[in-house]
């Protein structure tokens, strides 16, 4: 009887729902119901974001609020939580600037304090909705104001070069370091021309299993986020790449059980997951660029821009990027174009030559 080799996503979700069981038992008896209820709708990775945002509130309430002091997590009501005041969620969102956890610091940037107020108010909508809840508080708190900052991506020039360094570094390298050089070249110089050359997420790039590659049509079938699954169409320096490591390097390796199927493997023969994709990109990516901090999103910014550029349709580069909302492409891509503010720097003149 043949083996059931899950895929990527399936076996993430497997893992996902295991894991957020896990940090239920950290959580208040009545947060099983919000997180059952928001199943349908959210992803196992975001309901696990969001679990661990709520953890951080109440263990702010055990450690700060002086009315917890001797409670635990578990003992926790609906009726504590309706009680607290707009002034305890605003030191909340105070505490959350820096705090310590498992004997570390941690701090949050206007964006994180963001995204745990957002998971907090959600709860609170939850049982409020429910009429489980009569009082709000979180509703009567403001937001934190988020301010818009530079993308960052690669200029053409900036692409070249990096590409280019992946091919020929290893001329400067001996002993070990050339021979994994040499043994991780092809497989590395395939994922980034295909996460420049199709500005897919790197989660949905390790999650590629060798079935998904279409030659025939120069496409690539990924799983977005949701679980929808999108055909996404390459160029010919992507086939080049892609079918360059199939034949010199993916098909002389025998891959460890359950991880058949992985386009991309790690040394140790097992699916390449996001952090060592992650760990790739900016290995060679401080070489040429050390002033910029690049990661594999910023690749995905990389291609959109270009993408937009291109043809100006930013209907086009939100269907090929995955947005669900166009309004997020227009604000990172249709913004004023740098060459424009760049020429700005030179029309104003301080002094008369």
């Amino acid at each position: 009887m043949a083996k059931d080799i899950k895929t990527y996503h399936e076996q993430l979700y497997i893992d996902s729902t295991l894991k957020l069981r896990e940090v239920l038992k950290t959580l208040p008896p009545f947060c099983k119901d919000y997180f059952r209820a928001m199943e349908p709708t959210t992803s196992a990775k975001t309901r696990i974001s969001y679990s661990y945002d709520i953890r951080v509130f109440f263990n702010f309430l055990l450690e700060v609020n002086p009315v917890f002091h001797n409670h635990s997590i578990s003992q926790i009501t609906l009726h504590d939580i309706e009680q607290l005041t707009p002034t305890d969620i605003e030191e909340y969102q105070e505490y959350l600037k820096v705090y310590e956890s498992d004997g570390r610091q941690v701090t949050n940037s206007e964006n994180g304090i963001a995204r745990k107020m957002s998971s907090l108010r959600s709860m609170y909508y939850y049982f409020f909705k429910r009429q489980l809840i009569e009082k709000n508080p979180v509703l009567l708190v403001d937001m934190p104001k988020l301010h818009d900052k530079a993308i960052i991506r690669l200029d053409t020039d900036e692409i070249a070069l990096l590409l280019d360094y992946v091919e020929h570094c290893g001329d400067q390298l001996t002993g070990q370091r050339k021979k994994y050089y040499e043994k991780t070249k092809e497989r590395d110089l395939a994922i980034l021309t295909l996460l420049l050359g199709t500005g897919i997420r790197v989660s949905e790039c390790v999650g590629l299993d060798i079935n998904d590659v279409d030659f025939k049509n120069n496409g690539i079938k990924v799983t977005r986020k949701g679980g929808n699954e999108m055909v996404v169409y390459f160029g010919d320096e992507v086939r080049k790449a892609l079918m360059s490591y199939l034949l010199n390097v993916r098909n002389g390796i025998t891959p460890l059980a359950d991880h058949e199927n992985a386009l991309f493997l790690s040394t140790q023969r097992r699916r390449m997951g996001v952090q060592a994709v992650e760990n790739m990109v900016k290995k060679y990516a401080k070489q040429v660029t050390p002033n910029k901090k690049i990661t594999p999103h910023k690749l995905r910014s990389t291609y959109g821009t270009a993408l937009y550029k291109e043809t100006g349709d930013i209907y086009l580069v939100a269907d090929v990027l995955g947005h669900k909302d166009v309004n997020t492409t227009k604000k990172h891509y249709a913004a004023i174009d740098e060459n424009r503010r760049r020429q700005a720097a030179s029309v104003v003149k301080l002094r008369e030559d």
